[in-house]
């Protein structure tokens, strides 16, 4: 079982926010289940927490998570349910790198480690979220 990690949950453990604890366990026990994977839009989002590229693939090494490039299904899932959000009226809090996180997800994994700020439901149905 491939999982898929958002950068909420990295950016937990990173700054040790409460409960980060718990999301190492979640990583830990997704981990024995499967490969850990991220998207470039979450190494992009975690950029400003290292020095360098180097740096963060080896902290992200150290953690087991793999960098897995987008898909070009996962980049039009993305856009296109994006499109679909704008169109109900959906404001642009959720960008849409969001978007592309989940739909990278969807496709190129089995579930998202993540914090579920109430987008990823309503417009990913499919998509099994990992909480602590």
């Amino acid at each position: 079982m491939i999982t898929a990690i958002d950068s909420s949950v990295l950016w937990a453990i990173i700054q040790q926010e409460p409960g980060h604890d718990r999301w190492l366990e979640v990583l830990l026990r997704a981990a024995y289940e499967g490969p850990l994977i991220i998207s470039p839009v979450v190494f992009a989002e975690l950029a400003p927490s290292t020095v360098d590229a180097d740096e963060l693939t080896g902290f992200l090494t150290q953690l087991s998570i793999v960098y897995s490039p987008l898909s070009p299904a996962a980049a039009h899932l993305a856009g296109l349910t994006f499109q679909r959000y704008r169109q109900v009226g959906g404001p642009r809090q959720h960008l849409a790198p969001d978007f592309l996180i989940a739909a990278h997800a969807m496709i190129q994994a089995n579930r998202l480690a993540a914090v579920d700020r109430g987008y990823l439901r309503p417009w990913f149905p499919g998509l099994l979220v990992l909480v602590p």
